[in-house]
């Protein structure tokens, strides 16, 4: 079996046992903490049954501003595993256009911890569930992993929550700015100019250089922007222009 098919196999046995209540924010930054749960692998070696231990993996994920960005931009995220990344760019096979409507995402693996508890996966998923219930915890996951590639079984509940908030706050309102549109086939396609660049790129990087103009971010980070995108080029003479009169303002 290659990793592609081993990879296919761990997004098929994911199960979100459950959702976060609230979706991602349209307007401002949203954390989710999750609770992933998985047999230990070493169970089938030591001929114990499945139902002796889980293990539970317990994290956040901060999803930044939402934006539109390419499925390459988004594989440039780090803090997953290379077999995570793999299943990020399947997953965004199936929709490409709507795959690129995804959030910038930062993994927060300080707050991660991991424990293994002498109890069966669902005796465990119940009692997490039950917790948030009590806690009533709208920003709370709890997902049924793959031991081996459990950041693979994470991709594919950050594809489910970021295209599950897509289409309940964020296609409204890139429908109504232009951003996307509804292409011939009656799937949503993101809005590009004459060089294929996602038209909300364009308007990203205008409010950068006005921030930048103004002082109020940094040139690396401007810099860093265009770089994600693949379109420093197209907007070094003007990068350089400012640049050097900062400098020789100083």
């Amino acid at each position: 079996m290659n990793l592609e098919e081993k990879i296919k196999k761990v997004i098929e046995k994911t199960e979100i046992i459950k959702q976060p209540d609230k979706m991602l924010s349209s307007f401002d930054s949203t954390t989710i903490h999750y609770y992933m749960l998985a047999v230990p692998m070493y169970l089938e070696f030591e001929g114990k049954s499945s139902d002796t231990e889980t293990i539970i993996r317990e994290g956040k994920i901060t999803w930044q501003k939402p934006k539109v960005i390419t499925p390459s931009y988004m594989l440039r995220v780090e803090g997953f595993s290379g077999e995570a990344r793999k299943a990020f760019e399947m997953l965004a096979e199936e929709d490409s256009d709507l795959a690129m409507i995804l959030y910038g995402l930062r993994m927060s693996r300080d707050f991660e911890k991991m424990e293994i508890v002498s109890n069966s996966l669902t005796s465990v998923a119940k009692k997490i569930s039950s917790n948030i219930e009590k806690k009533k915890d709208p920003y709370s996951a709890v997902i049924k992993g793959v031991d081996e590639f459990w950041d693979v079984s994470l991709s594919k509940f950050i594809q489910a929550i970021v295209t599950r908030s897509a289409h309940y706050s964020q296609l409204p309102d890139l429908l109504r700015n232009s951003s996307l549109k509804v292409g011939s086939e009656g799937f949503h396609v993101i809005t590009r100019d004459k060089a294929g660049y996602p038209v909300i790129a364009r308007n990203e990087i205008e409010i950068l250089f006005k921030l930048f103009e103004k002082g109020e971010i940094e040139p690396r980070e401007l810099k860093q922007e265009l770089d994600r995108w693949g379109m420093f080029e197209q907007y070094q003479d003007r990068f350089f222009k400012y640049f050097k009169k900062r400098l020789r303002g100083k």
